[in-house]
Protein backbone atom coordinates (compact mmCIF):
# COMPACT_ATOMS: atom_id res chain seq x y z
CA UNK A 1 0.00 0.00 0.00
CA UNK A 2 1.29 3.43 -1.16
CA UNK A 3 0.87 6.20 1.74
CA UNK A 4 2.18 10.11 1.53
CA UNK A 5 5.84 10.07 2.10
CA UNK A 6 5.98 11.76 5.52
CA UNK A 7 4.06 8.94 7.15
CA UNK A 8 5.92 6.85 9.98
CA UNK A 9 4.98 3.27 9.54
CA UNK A 10 6.58 2.07 12.44
CA UNK A 11 3.53 4.95 14.52
CA UNK A 12 0.01 3.13 14.49
CA UNK A 13 -1.47 6.27 15.91
CA UNK A 14 0.49 8.19 12.63
CA UNK A 15 -0.76 5.59 9.83
CA UNK A 16 -4.06 5.68 11.16
CA UNK A 17 -4.22 9.43 11.73
CA UNK A 18 -3.07 9.26 7.58
CA UNK A 19 -5.65 6.60 5.95
CA UNK A 20 -8.99 7.60 8.45
CA UNK A 21 -8.71 11.65 9.36
CA UNK A 22 -6.01 13.33 7.31
CA UNK A 23 -7.01 15.29 3.87
CA UNK A 24 -10.53 13.66 4.78
CA UNK A 25 -13.78 16.51 4.59
CA UNK A 26 -15.10 17.07 8.01
CA UNK A 27 -18.21 19.01 8.85
CA UNK A 28 -18.75 18.62 12.58
CA UNK A 29 -18.25 21.09 14.59
CA UNK A 30 -16.69 18.86 17.48
CA UNK A 31 -13.94 17.56 15.75
CA UNK A 32 -13.00 20.66 13.86
CA UNK A 33 -12.57 22.51 17.01
CA UNK A 34 -10.47 19.35 18.56
CA UNK A 35 -8.07 19.62 15.06
CA UNK A 36 -8.06 23.63 15.64
CA UNK A 37 -7.07 22.77 19.34
CA UNK A 38 -4.32 20.13 18.75
CA UNK A 39 -3.06 22.30 15.60
CA UNK A 40 -2.11 24.93 17.86
CA UNK A 41 -0.42 23.19 20.37
CA UNK A 42 1.32 21.97 17.12
CA UNK A 43 3.37 24.81 16.68
CA UNK A 44 6.99 24.45 17.38
CA UNK A 45 6.35 20.65 17.94
CA UNK A 46 6.24 17.86 15.64
CA UNK A 47 2.41 16.61 14.51
CA UNK A 48 3.79 13.54 15.43
CA UNK A 49 3.64 14.13 19.08
CA UNK A 50 0.93 15.52 19.17
CA UNK A 51 -0.86 12.61 17.80
CA UNK A 52 1.09 10.79 20.11
CA UNK A 53 -0.53 12.79 23.37
CA UNK A 54 -3.86 13.29 21.84
CA UNK A 55 -5.83 10.97 24.21
CA UNK A 56 -4.19 12.97 27.13
CA UNK A 57 -5.18 15.79 25.37
CA UNK A 58 -8.64 14.49 25.00
CA UNK A 59 -8.37 13.71 29.25
CA UNK A 60 -7.25 17.13 30.08
CA UNK A 61 -9.19 19.15 27.82
CA UNK A 62 -12.50 17.83 28.51
CA UNK A 63 -13.01 15.59 25.51
CA UNK A 64 -12.57 18.58 23.47
CA UNK A 65 -15.63 20.68 24.80
CA UNK A 66 -15.33 24.10 23.82
CA UNK A 67 -18.14 25.15 25.91
CA UNK A 68 -16.09 23.71 29.14
CA UNK A 69 -12.93 24.82 27.78
CA UNK A 70 -14.31 28.66 27.53
CA UNK A 71 -14.50 28.79 31.01
CA UNK A 72 -11.31 27.21 32.51
CA UNK A 73 -10.26 29.19 35.00
CA UNK A 74 -7.31 29.92 36.52
CA UNK A 75 -6.81 26.64 38.98
CA UNK A 76 -7.83 24.59 35.95
CA UNK A 77 -5.08 26.27 34.03
CA UNK A 78 -2.46 25.38 36.88
CA UNK A 79 -3.78 22.08 36.70
CA UNK A 80 -2.94 21.51 33.04
CA UNK A 81 0.28 23.05 33.66
CA UNK A 82 0.95 20.33 35.41
CA UNK A 83 -0.37 17.56 33.30
CA UNK A 84 2.63 15.43 32.15
CA UNK A 85 0.52 14.04 29.41
CA UNK A 86 0.05 16.67 27.31
CA UNK A 87 2.13 20.07 25.82
CA UNK A 88 2.57 22.27 29.40
CA UNK A 89 2.93 25.63 27.38
CA UNK A 90 0.79 28.46 29.48
CA UNK A 91 -0.02 30.79 26.15
CA UNK A 92 -1.22 27.31 23.94
CA UNK A 93 -3.39 26.89 27.19
CA UNK A 94 -4.32 29.89 27.52
CA UNK A 95 -5.06 30.08 23.76
CA UNK A 96 -6.90 27.30 23.58
CA UNK A 97 -9.40 28.61 26.21
CA UNK A 98 -9.77 32.30 23.92
CA UNK A 99 -9.71 30.13 20.77
CA UNK A 100 -13.04 28.27 22.31
CA UNK A 101 -14.52 31.29 23.24
CA UNK A 102 -13.98 32.75 19.40
CA UNK A 103 -14.78 29.62 18.35
CA UNK A 104 -18.52 29.62 19.79
CA UNK A 105 -18.67 33.50 18.48
CA UNK A 106 -17.69 32.11 14.88
CA UNK A 107 -21.24 29.24 15.62
CA UNK A 108 -23.43 32.11 16.40
CA UNK A 109 -22.38 33.99 13.61
CA UNK A 110 -22.38 31.50 11.17
CA UNK A 111 -24.48 29.02 12.95
CA UNK A 112 -21.55 26.76 12.52
CA UNK A 113 -17.70 26.37 12.55
CA UNK A 114 -18.45 24.75 10.19
CA UNK A 115 -20.22 26.86 7.64
CA UNK A 116 -17.38 29.77 8.11
CA UNK A 117 -14.66 27.53 7.35
CA UNK A 118 -16.23 25.87 4.41
CA UNK A 119 -17.36 29.11 3.33
CA UNK A 120 -14.01 30.26 2.33
CA UNK A 121 -13.80 27.20 -0.44
CA UNK A 122 -17.46 27.95 -1.28
CA UNK A 123 -17.28 24.20 0.21
CA UNK A 124 -15.21 22.91 -2.50
CA UNK A 125 -11.85 20.99 -1.45
CA UNK A 126 -8.80 22.38 -2.78
CA UNK A 127 -6.41 20.04 -4.37
CA UNK A 128 -2.82 20.99 -4.92
CA UNK A 129 -1.78 18.18 -7.46
CA UNK A 130 0.98 16.71 -4.83
CA UNK A 131 2.61 20.28 -4.80
CA UNK A 132 4.35 20.26 -1.53
CA UNK A 133 3.38 23.62 0.29
CA UNK A 134 2.90 24.78 3.87
CA UNK A 135 0.41 28.47 3.41
CA UNK A 136 -0.99 29.60 0.52
CA UNK A 137 -3.22 32.95 -0.40
CA UNK A 138 -6.37 30.71 1.48
CA UNK A 139 -4.50 29.80 4.82
CA UNK A 140 -3.27 33.55 4.66
CA UNK A 141 -6.56 34.87 4.54
CA UNK A 142 -8.14 32.25 7.30
CA UNK A 143 -5.47 33.03 9.27
CA UNK A 144 -5.76 36.66 9.53
CA UNK A 145 -9.40 36.90 9.94
CA UNK A 146 -9.28 34.64 12.71
CA UNK A 147 -6.74 37.08 14.09
CA UNK A 148 -8.77 39.75 13.86
CA UNK A 149 -11.55 37.85 15.40
CA UNK A 150 -9.17 37.66 18.23
CA UNK A 151 -7.84 33.89 17.94
CA UNK A 152 -3.93 33.02 18.78
CA UNK A 153 -1.93 30.38 17.80
CA UNK A 154 -3.33 30.46 14.54
CA UNK A 155 -0.72 31.54 11.98
CA UNK A 156 -0.93 30.91 8.42
CA UNK A 157 0.79 27.66 8.91
CA UNK A 158 -0.69 26.37 10.90
CA UNK A 159 -3.73 26.91 9.60
CA UNK A 160 -2.88 25.45 6.23
CA UNK A 161 -1.95 21.85 8.29
CA UNK A 162 -5.32 22.80 10.06
CA UNK A 163 -6.79 22.70 6.28
CA UNK A 164 -5.19 19.40 5.69
CA UNK A 165 -6.07 18.20 9.05
CA UNK A 166 -10.07 18.87 8.20
CA UNK A 167 -10.21 17.73 4.32
CA UNK A 168 -10.62 21.17 3.27
CA UNK A 169 -7.24 20.89 1.69
CA UNK A 170 -6.17 17.28 -0.14
CA UNK A 171 -2.53 17.37 -0.06
CA UNK A 172 -1.97 13.30 -0.19
CA UNK A 173 0.79 12.54 -2.53
CA UNK A 174 0.36 12.05 -6.31
CA UNK A 175 0.64 7.84 -5.68
CA UNK A 176 -0.69 7.31 -2.29
CA UNK A 177 -3.38 5.12 -2.49
CA UNK A 178 -5.65 7.39 -0.37
CA UNK A 179 -5.74 10.50 -3.04
CA UNK A 180 -9.42 11.01 -3.63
Amino acid sequence: MNRCHWVALDNPNYVSYHDKEWCVPNYDDKYLFEMLLLESFQAGLSWECILNKRDNFRKAFDNFDYRKIANYDDIKIKKLLTDEGIIRNKLKIKSAINNSKIFIKIQKEYKSFSNYIWHFTNGKIIDHKGEIITSNDLSDKISNDLKKKGMTFVGTTIIYSYLQAIGVVNDHDLDCDFRK
